[in-house]
């Protein structure tokens, strides 16, 4: 692989210098340059010594075939192995990465998000191997499933990674989940990541800029969402910059996010198996790995204050515009004439987002007919309307862009319908109901 060196920071060590009164480099303003780089030049693709049944990404080879894009990544690899922060592109959304196990570019992230202390990250690797360099020795003797066809004379090399997690990852890594495994003592990772807790979260992204950073810089990169805590995910690079330009240094262009929610966080290590994030993979594909992954639940409980969340988004509101959002259940009447109008002032600014009944126009015929009957006082009303389109996936691609681009729009509320909680419905209602003020509920 296209590599980098660069002298590290001091990470977790305890002999580290005292730190310095002077204003430390994650709170200082900074130029935000946008790097754009093609995803499409960037492939990886297992040794041509790979065993049969061995997972792709192992310990896949790296091609960059792009001279442009080769030297961007490479130039953001040096900033990461120098302790700093990048924005760049996953498939679910963009993240702001940093080295995971250096504590002083951890802690940059929760600087320049503005993030919680006690809200853990997710750590990103680029292969098994990396992985494993993360866990604790031995956890299990385990194979892939797929290596049941293998020949039964090749040895069996001890597994560290948990065997309740092996299909999940033959079937969906590199991709929009990520998994809870134990924290070795002492662990490489930096207490930051994982904010006192006995495991850590880790997923391989689908996205081969994300995969690339941590293949050339050779860190395992601890990277939330890429906005500012509390605020909609971003799902362009322009949406980086709005909210984090002048704290961090570098955003990669690498296009839109194609899933537009975050990754499906899963806690294997008790039973039954839970999803304590819902996300890019739904409950239902996760029950289709059959074995004990058949009988996963779904967390309902969020951390309660004073509590250390288990996984990120699991305690503090998020995904919220400036403008207050209201969420309608499915079967709840959508906003009346009155009800788009109050607590309006003289100028009222509406966001309409529609997904699957609600009718195009409903809310300016609404509030012609109350205008009508006499019913709403004259203010001047402005509706701005979005349809997200009624299948899962478009509306969760789309939900995050749509929530911002009202905002920027300056509109007051937002009413939002709701969807069913199956598939992509959960993940998407259960952003929304963290982002919204007022739920309504349907009338029985």
């Amino acid at each position: 692989m296209n590599g980098v060196s660069q002298a590290r920071p001091e990470g977790n060590s305890d002999t580290s210098p005292p730190p310095s009164t002077s204003t430390p480099p994650y709170r200082r303003t900074v130029q935000t340059t946008i790097e754009t780089v093609d995803a499409n030049s960037i492939s990886f693709r297992p040794p041509s010594s790979t065993k049969p049944g061995v997972h792709p990404f192992e310990n896949p080879i790296l091609t960059v075939s792009s001279e442009e894009t080769r030297l961007a990544l490479e130039s953001a690899a040096e900033l990461l192995l120098g302790g700093q922060c990048v924005a760049f592109p996953t498939e679910t959304v963009y993240g702001l990465g940093a080295d995971a196990t250096c504590t002083a570019a951890v802690r940059s992230i929760y600087a320049a998000k503005s993030r919680p202390a006690d809200n853990p990250l997710i750590v990103h690797i680029s292969s098994l191997k990396q992985l494993r360099t993360l866990l604790p020795k031995p956890f299990a003797a385990a194979r892939l499933p797929t290596l049941a066809s293998a020949s039964e004379e090749d040895p069996v090399e001890e597994e560290t990674i948990p065997k309740v997690y092996l299909p999940l990852i033959e079937k969906f890594w590199p991709g929009p989940l990520t998994i809870l495994l134990p924290l070795p003592s002492p662990s490489p990772l930096s207490p930051n990541v994982t904010s006192i807790q006995t495991t850590f979260a880790a997923r391989m992204p689908g996205h081969p800029i994300a995969l690339a950073l941590s293949a050339i810089s050779g860190l395992p990169l601890a990277a939330p969402s890429a906005n500012a805590s509390g605020k909609p995910s971003p799902t362009k690079a322009k949406h980086v910059y709005t909210d984090l330009h002048g704290k961090i240094p570098l955003i990669i262009d690498g296009g839109s996010a194609n899933v537009g929610l975050e990754s499906t966080v899963v806690d294997g290590l008790h039973y039954p198996p839970a999803v304590l994030r819902p996300g890019g993979i739904s409950a239902e594909e996760i029950r289709a790995c059959g074995g004990v992954w058949k009988d996963v639940i779904v967390a309902k409980r969020d951390a309660e204050e004073g509590e250390i969340p288990r996984a990120p988004g699991m305690k503090y509101k998020h995904y919220s515009p400036r403008a207050g959002v209201v969420l309608y259940d499915v079967g709840a009447n959508p906003p009346s004439g009155r009800d788009l109008m109050v607590p309006a002032k003289y100028l009222w600014r509406v966001g309409i987002v529609r997904t699957r009944t609600w009718k195009k126009g409903f809310a300016e015929e609404e509030l012609r007919k109350c205008m009508q009957s006499g019913d709403g006082d004259q203010k001047q009303i402005e509706i701005f309307e979005e349809s997200l389109g009624s299948d899962g996936k478009d509306i969760g691609r789309g939900l995050f862009a749509v929530l911002r681009d009202l905002d920027e729009k300056g509109v007051d509320v937002i009413h939002v319908e709701g969807i069913d909680e199956m598939d992509e419905g959960l993940a998407v209602m259960n952003r929304l109901g963290k982002a919204a003020s007022v739920v309504v509920r349907k009338v029985t």
